[in-house]
């Protein structure tokens, strides 16, 4: 029975990878420009965030893994959960995270920077040889990757020889859940620095862009901007499309008479003109094709179907904003309880024993986790939510270096360099979604998941504690209730332990990533307020530069058609 369910636990996970692979090439293709296509940006992006979102979807399996080992409804361990047997699930799930974590690194540290250098590389012309080898071409782009390989080198080997904290041993860090954090060696503190370092800088784009997205995702969906779709677009363009033909009329029949022609300041007005019309001309065009005038039937039909469906999308709009608020609200809770009773407070980054204030999405996953996969799906479903909000958020606020912006990402236009960019800003934010999760969102079911123990003494020697009788003697495990190397009372979580290791021996991390959730709510309480009350307004930039684009394209294909078309009919004349 054991064995199935393990195996059941381990399926269920298998597929979510699955359907997180699905996901990541989705946000790729649909985000990525079609005329600039890398085969290699779109492999290393989609493998990346398979990556990181089947690391984050791990902890559902852990819990579910360590929790099965035990007995809710008596507070005491299974017979088949030996001590051997739980040591063999930890050691698994260990591989298993270590493996993730050594993964996401490599990907975020060196994979990702060669692979931009590598697609910046794709234009460089050799000056004799006229193109670039393939040699050529990966020795230019390891040539600047190898200081991204010293980073990360010089990043391990502090970890493998900084000192961990000195917590006080006759203080209230003297316990065993305590000692187990501070016991890890060189290899584990190495990758335990390494990520603590990774999740303090996605901390840090968390709190910019997730909050923002946070905010702005569930309110684009209630308050959407004016469609280009809209009459008064139309019509407003088309009455400065007649102006501005009218103003050149007037500027060219005034140099009819002349024979030096126009004036410098005319003819300069007059260019102007010129290039706004084109601009008009497009907007013109995107706005009649919005309103269904040219459309084929198919995208007539599809128009008409998203404006029935319109409704649902306020709904989901409402229901996601319900869900952010209430994500908001167990933030500050357990926020507010770390600070006021961690029993080591800053020394170990504010590790909490117990929940002491009653948080509401940390009760849904330890009552969901009875059931698996109930939990396992509400947790997915919080994981994408997060990831959705940073997706958003970057796409919102785009990738800027202080106060430039250096890429655009948005649908169908992102360049191949800002969609590496974008992944990599990603994968330091969902290591930083991971511990918020982990240690803030849901920190009672992420460390123990539903484990109890019975308080009740044994009632002969050698024999296991015994509450059938008196169910109110169950407890909820705590870190206090974690005793008993043999596993006789609770087993944590190995994601909880990595996780509380890095904020234990590392405190200024733990330190850092606790109180930037605070700012975290904060942003996120100032932009929701901000866009709640604000009116959205129709970016015609963006569909200047959109129509632009595809008017492009649309040049570019036809004349690829006729450039191919020219080819074969030259083929046939030349043919005998």
């Amino acid at each position: 029975m054991a064995l199935i369910q393990t195996a059941f636990i381990w399926l269920s996970y298998a597929i979510a990878v699955a359907l997180v692979a699905v996901a990541a090439a989705a946000f790729t293709y649909t985000y990525q420009t079609p005329r600039d296509r890398s085969a290699a940006v779109t492999t290393v992006t989609i493998f990346t965030l398979t990556s990181l979102l089947a690391t984050v979807f791990l902890l559902p399996v852990d819990i579910a893994l360590v929790s099965s080992t035990s007995s809710s409804k008596l507070g005491i361990k299974k017979d088949w959960a030996t001590p051997e047997r739980v040591d063999s699930i930890l050691l698994t799930l260990k591989v298993v995270y270590y493996t993730l974590y050594s993964l996401d690194a490599l990907l975020c540290l060196i994979v990702i920077p060669f692979t931009y250098f590598w697609y910046e590389e794709y234009d460089e012309v050799d000056a004799e040889e006229g193109t670039q080898s393939f040699a050529q071409r990966f020795w230019n782009a390891f040539k600047y990757t190898i200081v991204f390989i010293l980073l990360a080198l010089i990043v391990f080997l502090v970890g493998f020889f900084v000192p961990v904290a000195a917590h006080d041993r006759d203080g209230r860090m003297d316990l065993d859940y305590f000692r187990r954090l501070l016991s890890a060696n060189k290899g584990e503190r190495a990758l335990t620095f390494a990520l603590g370092l990774l999740i303090t800088l996605g901390t840090v784009l968390y709190v910019l862009y997730t909050s923002a997205g946070f905010a702005f995702m569930p309110i684009s969906f209630i308050k959407s901007a004016p469609s280009i779709s809209a009459p008064q677009l139309y019509a407003s363009t088309a009455s400065a499309l007649v102006q501005n033909r009218e103003r050149q009329r007037q500027l060219e029949g005034r140099s009819a008479g002349r024979p030096d022609g126009l004036p410098a300041k005319d003819q300069r007005e007059l260019e102007g003109l010129v290039r706004e019309e084109r601009t008009l001309v497009r907007r013109e065009r995107l706005a009649a094709e919005a309103q269904g005038q040219g459309q084929s039937k198919v995208a007539k039909a599809w128009t008409k179907l998203c404006a029935i469906f319109r409704p649902l999308k306020l709904l989901g709009g409402i229901f996601m904003l319900l869900i952010s608020i209430l994500i908001w609200v167990s933030m500050l809770i357990t926020g507010i309880d770390k600070a006021k009773n961690s029993i080591c407070k800053e020394q170990c980054g504010y590790i909490l024993d117990r929940v002491h204030i009653f948080q509401p999405i940390d009760w849904i996953f330890v009552q969901s986790s009875k059931v698996f996969p109930i939990d396992y799906i509400l947790m997915a479903l919080l994981v994408l939510f997060f990831f959705a909000s940073s997706v958003a958020g970057i796409a919102r606020v785009g990738i800027r270096f202080l106060w430039v912006r250096l890429f655009d990402i948005r649908k169908g236009r992102t360049s191949p360099q800002g969609l590496l960019l974008a992944t990599m800003m990603l994968s330091l934010m969902v290591l930083a979604i991971n511990y918020a999760i982990t240690t803030i969102v849901a920190p009672q079911y992420s460390l123990y998941g539903p484990q109890t123990f019975c308080t009740s003494p044994p009632r002969h020697a050698g024999d296991a504690p015994d509450c059938t009788d008196h169910p109110e003697l169950i407890k909820q495990c705590t870190k206090l209730s974690h005793a008993d190397k043999s596993g006789n009372i609770c087993t944590p979580s190995v994601v909880s332990t990595f996780i509380n290791r890095i904020t234990a021996n590392f405190p200024f991390f733990g330190a850092v990533d606790f109180w930037a959730q605070f700012a975290f709510l904060a942003i996120f309480f100032i932009i929701f307020v901000t866009a709640l009350f604000r009116t959205p307004k129709l970016n015609l930039s963006e569909i200047d530069q959109d129509a632009e684009a595809d008017e492009e394209e649309g040049l570019l294909a036809s004349t690829g058609r006729r450039f191919g078309r020219s080819e074969e009919h030259t083929s046939e004349l030349q043919s005998p």
